[in-house]
């Protein structure tokens, strides 16, 4: 049963200084998490999930295989205000812009600040292709102790996704289904038409809801050779969607070393 509020650092033992490790139900969320397991000892360490109900319904499955590879169990927080992303954008009638999508903030960094401690060591799945992102996150929260043990180890995503794999746990729904990513069904944040398109595949149900919501508004997030694009004009054999790759380096490896 997913819980009908955010929990609040009340829920959770006090004490000293925690690690929290951010587990989205993404390969290399669940990757990062296992390292931290392996690399923190002796010290409080709580593996927290956003729960946000535009998420495919394999993400409960995932999440309790990854809390049997944890040893540990995984704390679902949520919005107090919204159930999924679809509620925001109708709601507050936006999709996303130049400042991002406005569902990440409700949705995800809203539960994450009423959750965190000042002197949390905060745990994030970046991969080693994310630098970029990585400096804007240190950018924008100068104030969290942000650990990246992906980075650290020298991991990429194709190696998380293999990771998993070689664990023995099914890879989430999306993964399976050609997605580079396990976001929401029919994510705001996401422009491309190959990736539209996909959905349109196989969720017909969530492209028409977007479809419905960009003319609402009157925007769109998709483009297709550069130019905005309504999905309700959207060729279904437009754009290109590359399929994630899973792959062990060397790297992958080391890192099985230490989490064993």
């Amino acid at each position: 049963m997913r819980p009908e509020r955010a929990l609040t650092v009340r829920d959770v033992a006090n004490g000293g200084r925690r690690i929290v490790c951010w587990f989205s139900c993404g390969a290399a969320s669940a990757v990062a998490t296992k390292l931290a397991l392996a690399n923190f000892t002796g010290q409080e360490i709580l593996i927290v999930r956003t729960v946000i109900d535009s998420e495919h319904a394999d993400n409960d499955r995932f999440a309790a295989d990854c809390a049997r590879w944890f040893n540990q169990s995984v704390i679902n927080i949520r919005s107090e205000k919204y159930r999924d992303h679809w509620q925001v954008i109708e709601e507050r009638r936006y999709i996303s812009g130049h400042a991002g999508a406005l569902c990440t903030t409700e949705l995800k960094k809203i539960p994450r600040f009423a959750f965190q401690r000042p002197d949390d060591i905060q745990v994030f799945g970046y991969t080693v292709e994310e630098g970029p992102r990585i400096a804007r996150f240190r950018e924008a929260n100068p104030e969290v102790d942000l650990r990246t043990p992906l980075v650290d180890a020298g991991l990429g995503k194709a190696d998380c996704l293999a990771i998993i794999g070689r664990a023995g746990i099914e890879l989430p729904a999306m993964y399976r289904l050609g997605f580079n990513n396990n976001n929401c069904i029919g994510c705001s944040k996401a422009t491309g038409a190959g990736y539209w398109n996909r959905i349109r595949r196989h969720f017909p149900d969530a492209f028409a809801r977007m479809a419905r919501a960009q003319r609402a508004i009157g925007y769109t997030q998709v483009k297709l050779n550069g130019e905005p694009i309504y999905l309700d004009e959207l060729s279904p054999d437009a754009g290109k969607h590359e399929e994630p790759e899973i792959d062990c380096s060397l790297l992958c490896y080391a890192a099985e070393s230490v989490i064993a």
